[in-house]
């Protein structure tokens, strides 16, 4: 997830997806993530409190400060480089069921964020432009919930 002033997703050189100030969600699956998982991570992060208040401090959370969401399911994200020098991805989940996690988890975050959420285009080749907020970056993962 990364804080930003702006992105947008482009696929084919057509704008898929765009937001102002916001959160970018670069999402990945596994074949074990559950609804309980989407319904965690969907609410971690229309609370996580990353964005300026009046002093400067990061202590208010998209909601707060009436910040867009613009998800990209990213396959990727599960690349184990272990073995040799070519990326291997079996722990992410079949395109299928990715698919079917990463529609349900754009639901459950619009619910828990009460806001629209722009997307990418599922399984295509995507070009993400974004400009980084801060820079804040951060990694949540619902296997080690914090």
């Amino acid at each position: 997830m990364q804080r930003v002033a702006a992105a947008r997703v482009e696929v084919e050189g057509e704008v898929a997806g765009s937001i102002g100030a916001g959160l970018l969600i670069l999402a990945a699956f596994e074949e074990i993530d559950a609804s309980s998982d989407l319904a965690w991570m969907s609410a971690k992060l229309a609370r996580l409190r990353i964005f300026p208040d009046a002093a400067g401090i990061m202590n208010r959370s998209v909601i707060d400060a009436k910040g867009e969401l613009l998800a990209v399911s990213q396959f990727t994200l599960f690349a184990s480089t272990r073995k040799g020098n070519r990326p291997s991805w079996s722990r992410a989940a079949r395109p299928e069921l990715a698919q079917a996690l990463f529609q349900s988890f754009v639901e459950q975050l619009e619910s828990a964020s009460g806001r629209r959420v722009q997307t990418g285009v599922f399984g295509a080749d995507m070009r993400v432009h974004l400009i980084n907020d801060g820079p804040v970056t951060i990694s949540i993962d619902s296997r080690q919930p914090e």
